[in-house]
């Protein structure tokens, strides 16, 4: 659906895939190559990757063509992140400083991805801190060194060949100091809600029922399970900021009583559709 969104509106075929919050592992690597994709974007988390770099482009495992590309995390999260922060030793960043930290990885790396979210740049640093400043004297201060060039990721796996295959079982993302899927689904609330709304997968899509069948995709978008997470709520974590609710018990009881009424409408549906039959 999404492709044939881009198509209608862009007249372009994707290339290029990137997950929900950079979700991300070997079996979803193989799937999406199946797809017809060229490359698949990831966290480059610690962990994964241990002594490598981020700044080189991977083949994940079981996988024969697909390209994988790493978000250099410490580089986006100054900005994503750190920017505004006066108790970061760096602040403020200034543009040439933050060009030299990219200048560094000339020799050590091919390319360095900047992967965050697009209200970074307006609502996570609003515009008094400067970021937009930042962000338009950024591109001509890293053209100064010879060395330096934008890519798109279509371009960038078009450049650069694999220098080592990366073995990722687990799934990993971009949320939270774990880097995994615990902002969705760690706790017994995140964990009963995924559940219910799979349980009615197969009696869903045999409804045929279009309305019913999109509320119920819409009830899988990560931002409901996200709001159920407790981490957020016993470390004052920043994403607390936009969670709508007051406490994530409040977003699992509205999210059941919705899914609740999801399954009286499927029912009224079957009950419809036999008597019609009759």
């Amino acid at each position: 659906m999404h492709n044939k969104k881009i198509r209608s509106l862009f007249k372009q075929n994707p290339s290029i895939f990137r997950n929900t919050e950079l979700v991300y592992n070997n079996e979803l690597a193989n799937f999406v190559e199946s797809m017809g994709y060229k490359g698949i974007l990831a966290e480059g988390a610690d962990h994964i990757l241990g002594w490598r770099s981020p700044n080189f482009i991977y083949r994940p495992k079981t996988t024969s063509r697909i390209k994988l590309l790493l978000k250099n995390y410490k580089l986006s999260d100054d900005v994503a992140f750190r920017f505004s922060d006066r108790s970061w030793k760096e602040w403020p960043l200034t543009v040439d400083k933050y060009a030299s930290w990219i200048n560094a990885v000339n020799g050590n790396g091919n390319l360095v991805n900047l992967f965050m979210d697009y209200e970074t740049f307006g609502e996570h640093q609003w515009a008094d801190t400067g970021i937009f400043n930042f962000l338009r004297y950024l591109p001509q201060e890293l053209l100064k060194h010879p060395d330096n060039d934008f890519k798109t990721p279509s371009e960038a796996v078009k450049t650069y060949n694999p220098v080592a295959e990366l073995d990722i079982h687990s799934p990993v993302s971009w949320a939270d100091i774990e880097r995994d899927t615990s902002a969705w689904d760690g706790n017994d609330m995140q964990k009963s809600a995924i559940n219910e709304i799979y349980l009615i997968e197969e009696a869903i899509k045999k409804s045929n029922d279009k309305k019913l069948i999109n509320d119920w995709r819409n009830l899988q978008t990560s931002d409901h399970f996200y709001y159920m997470c407790t981490k957020w709520f016993n470390d004052g974590d920043v994403h607390k900021y936009f969670n709508p609710y007051d406490n994530p018990y409040d977003a699992f009881i509205t999210f059941m009583n919705i899914l609740n009424d999801i399954n009286f409408r499927l029912k009224e549906h079957n009950t419809l559709k036999k008597e019609v039959v009759v």
